[in-house]
C-alpha cells in the first residue's frame, strides 16, 4: 500500500519535527551546530527572508526536508534559486520523497520567475546522485570554499 505524501511550508508546530530532520541531516554529513543556529535557521526560514523551507509529509508523518533560497545572479536579469539542504528519512528513500521535495522548489522557483535552480551535493553520495542525474543536469564546476573563519 503505497503512502500518501504531502509537501507544504514549513510551520511553526514543525519545530520538533524540523530540529529532527535537520540534526540527522547535518550527521548524514558528518557535522552538527550549536543551537544557536538551529534557532537562527529556523526562524529565518519562517519569516520574510529570502530563505524558504518545506516538509514532506508521509502517510500523515514528517519524513524529509528541503531548504531554498533566491539570490541575485550577474548572468541573468532574474534571480536564481539555490536549492541549498535536502534530506529524506532513511525509512521513505526511494519512495519519491526526494523528488517530491525538488519538484516543490522547482515549483515555487518557477512561480517567482526565478532563471535557473541549482544545488550541489558531495561526488560521493551516490544513491541521492542516482535520483538528481535523471531531474537535474550535472554541471563541470567545483566548488571551493574559504572555510569558517576561526
Amino acid at each position: 500500500m503505497s503512502m500518501t505524501l504531502t509537501v507544504r511550508p514549513l510551520a511553526s508546530g514543525d519545530r520538533p519535527d524540523w530540529d529532527r530532520l535537520w540534526t540527522a541531516y547535518l550527521a548524514f554529513y558528518g557535522t552538527t551546530r550549536p543551537k544557536e543556529v538551529f534557532d537562527a535557521t529556523f526562524a529565518r526560514l519562517l519569516g520574510d527572508a529570502p530563505q524558504h523551507g518545506l516538509i514532506a509529509l508521509s502517510g500523515g508523518q514528517p519524513a524529509g526536508l528541503v531548504h531554498y533560497l533566491y539570490h541575485a545572479h550577474n548572468w541573468h536579469i532574474a534571480p536564481v534559486c539555490y536549492l541549498q539542504d535536502l534530506y529524506a528519512d532513511p525509512e521513505v528513500r526511494g519512495q519519491g520523497v526526494g523528488r517530491a521535495l525538488i519538484e516543490a522548489v522547482y515549483a515555487a522557483a518557477d512561480a517567482a520567475g526565478a532563471a535557473d535552480t541549482y544545488w550541489m551535493t558531495q561526488e560521493s553520495n551516490a544513491t541521492a546522485r542516482q535520483l538528481y542525474d535523471r531531474i537535474g543536469q550535472v554541471t563541470p564546476f567545483i566548488k571551493y570554499s574559504r572555510g569558517p573563519k576561526a
